[in-house]
C-alpha cells in the first residue's frame, strides 16, 4: 500500500496521522456497513479545500479511484470523521452502492505530527502520472 496520511485542521494547528500505522495498529477492528449518505466529507471540499486542482492532479485522483479496492474497509474516527478511504467512497458512489465497509476507531488517537510541512512528508507516488 502506498504511504498515506490523514491531514486535518484543528483550530490553527495541522494534525497529521500516518494512515498505514493506524491500519496496522487497528487491523482487528470489526467491520460494519456504513451508509454512504452518512459520510459528511462527500458534501465538503475534501482534497482541494484551499486550492484549485490542476488537470493532472485530477487525473491522479481518477487513477486512484479506478485502482481502489472496495474489499478494504474505510477508516472512521471515533467522532465519525473519515480518516482513510475517500477514493473507495468515490468508487462506491460511482458504482451505485448505498453502503460501504467501514471500521470505526474506538477513540481517535493523537496525531503522529502537528504543524509539519505536509509537503515534506514522504510519499512514493511519482508513478501515478
Amino acid at each position: 500500500m502506498r504511504q498515506q496520511y490523514h491531514i486535518r485542521q484543528v483550530g490553527s494547528d495541522t494534525h497529521v496521522w500516518d494512515v498505514n500505522r493506524l491500519l496496522r495498529v487497528h487491523a482487528d477492528l470489526p467491520t460494519e456497513q456504513l451508509a454512504l449518505a452518512e459520510i459528511a466529507e462527500l458534501q465538503q471540499a475534501y482534497w482541494y479545500a484551499d486550492s484549485h486542482p490542476t488537470t493532472l492532479e485530477l487525473i491522479v485522483h481518477m487513477r486512484l479511484v479506478e485502482a481502489a479496492d472496495l474489499a478494504y474497509p474505510i477508516l472512521i474516527d471515533a467522532e465519525g470523521g473519515l480518516m482513510d478511504g475517500m477514493h473507495r467512497i468515490v468508487k462506491a458512489v460511482l458504482a451505485g452502492h448505498s453502503h460501504i465497509a467501514a471500521q470505526r476507531l474506538p477513540h481517535t488517537p493523537a496525531p503522529d505530527y502537528i504543524n509539519v510541512d505536509v509537503d515534506s512528508l514522504p510519499y512514493d507516488d511519482d508513478d501515478l502520472i
